[in-house]
């Protein structure tokens, strides 16, 4: 087989593929550092706002009315707000709130179990995505390295452990990754759409939602004004890790299938762990990363490819 040849059928994975694959898990990994630093200072909510208006502003100027958005916006804009709850305000805050108290890199790996809760909720809201031995067993895997990591904090009230983040940061991150597995489920309705003009649907709706619900709750205006690398991190978040991160998401897909470009799940939680190590001195445990390598383990048998290239071959 040629070395650049696709693992799906159809698309080919050239060198320059797999280079954009690994700069989008480096770019998404490193949301969870930015968003680390920049909670410590702007309220959850606020943050989400920030990155999320920005994001949607920059999108706007980029497709400047191309791909007909403007007539989707307005004759979508019901699914988009859906969309933009499901898949944006709502994972967001919850993350962003469980970083208030847990590292990014923690954050990001318990935000990994996502495709393990696609798996589950599709198969009990379609019909044509329903549960295969691989995926049963690479659901029980993920969810076992889920517990490895969560357990402790769940049975410390009984055991009277008082050090490590509360049980309410680490459920916070898998919360948001169910609601993104309900966002990939209901998100099969934009087929047919531009995937640029969902991206935009979906967080100009968001932004619309979160603009009140900041105001009210957080009152920005009587917020101090952060220090620069707090800014500078909000930017990131914002037009980096969000705004170009879509474009170049969008950019995989055409070139080499959904499922190729699913691989960036598996690279997102590596990036968020080296940045929380390098940059805020944050600590793997034993346990924490025995946990880890389950979820990985989990969302490499759910992808199933790695698993068929070891069968033996038929002659």
């Amino acid at each position: 087989m040629n070395q650049h040849a696709s693992l799906n059928p159809g698309y080919t994975m050239t060198p320059k593929t797999w280079a954009m694959l690994f700069l989008l898990g480096l770019i998404w990994g490193g949301s969870f550092f930015f968003a680390r630093v920049a909670v410590q200072h702007i309220p959850p909510i606020t943050l989400v706002l920030l990155r999320i208006g920005i994001a949607a502003l920059a999108i706007h100027l980029y497709l400047a009315g191309r791909f007909g958005l403007y007539p989707a916006l307005r004759q979508r804009w019901r699914e988009f707000l859906v969309m933009g709850l499901i898949n944006n305000v709502i994972p967001h805050i919850f993350i962003f709130t469980g970083q208030t108290q847990i590292g990014a890199g923690l954050a990001a790996i318990l935000n990994a179990t996502t495709p393990i809760f696609t798996i589950l909720i599709a198969n009990r809201l379609t019909a044509d995505e329903k549960m295969t031995p691989a995926k049963v067993m690479g659901c029980l895997v993920g969810l076992v390295g889920t517990a490895i990591l969560v357990g402790p904090r769940a049975i410390a009230p009984f055991t009277g452990e008082t050090s490590g983040p509360p049980l309410w940061a680490l459920l916070l991150p898998l919360a948001a990754a169910m609601s993104y597995g309900l966002a990939a489920t209901y998100g099969k309705r934009f087929r047919g759409v531009a995937a640029p003009v969902t991206a935009a649907g979906q967080l100009t709706a968001a932004t619309a939602v979160l603009l009140p619900l900041a105001l009210l709750v957080d009152h920005p205006w009587t917020l101090p004004m952060p220090p620069m690398n707090v800014v500078l991190c909000v930017l990131a978040l914002a037009l980096v890790s969000t705004a170009y991160a879509y474009i170049l998401f969008f950019r995989i897909m055409a070139a080499a299938g959904a499922t190729n470009t699913s691989l960036v799940t598996l690279l997102v939680p590596p990036s968020a762990i080296v940045a929380g190590m390098l940059f805020l001195g944050e600590q793997l445990s034993p346990s924490g990363a025995t946990g880890i390598v389950l979820v990985l383990l989990g969302l490499v048998i759910l992808d199933g490819r790695v698993l068929k290239h070891l069968r033996p071959s038929r002659v």
